[in-house]
């Protein structure tokens, strides 16, 4: 059977109960990433570029605001995909002096691939966002779980890395 190799996610659209302090934080971040904004109104921005579209959206009216919960079902939270660690380091600064987010991690080498490098941190609705970077094919590599010589798909993960 045939298959297609996608070119990556077009959009992401998410829904906030506070659009007033989202939709400001959202933008922000997006034009920094080289993003420019398509669409915007009081309860809407809309931001492509960067080979990338990023929605945000309030609440509609007669619908529950919620709290975000990162494992009800639905979304866990959003990586964007940086070109070196040195972008990572750039976009963390960005953020921790534009954006004045909470911060659930600071960047750091993590286990989810050889070389992963990260940070880690929520929009005012507390919808969680990562940078990272991983160097090379990642587990694609020669070594990676998935290359040639890799162990192919882990049973588990620890946190440390990938379980057999």
């Amino acid at each position: 059977q045939m298959t297609v190799a996608v070119n990556g996610i077009a959009h992401i659209q998410l829904t906030v109960n506070t659009p007033e302090l989202c939709i400001p934080f959202w933008e922000k971040l997006c034009h920094f990433l080289e993003m420019k904004t398509l669409v915007k109104n009081a309860d809407t921005v809309y931001c492509i570029g960067s080979r990338t579209g990023i929605m945000v959206v309030g609440v509609p009216e007669g619908k529950d605001k919620r709290s975000f919960d990162q494992y009800s079902v639905g979304l866990h939270h959003l990586c964007f995909r940086a070109r070196s660690e040195q972008d990572v380091d750039e976009i963390y600064q960005f953020v921790i002096e534009e954006l004045k987010p909470k911060i659930i991690h600071t960047p750091e080498l993590g286990g989810w691939a050889q070389g992963y490098y990260s940070f880690l941190f929520e929009d005012p609705d507390g919808i969680r966002v990562e940078f990272n970077f991983v160097p090379g094919k990642g587990h694609f590599g020669d070594s990676g779980r998935l290359g040639p010589q890799g162990d192919g798909p882990a049973s588990d993960y620890s946190g440390r890395g990938f379980d057999a």
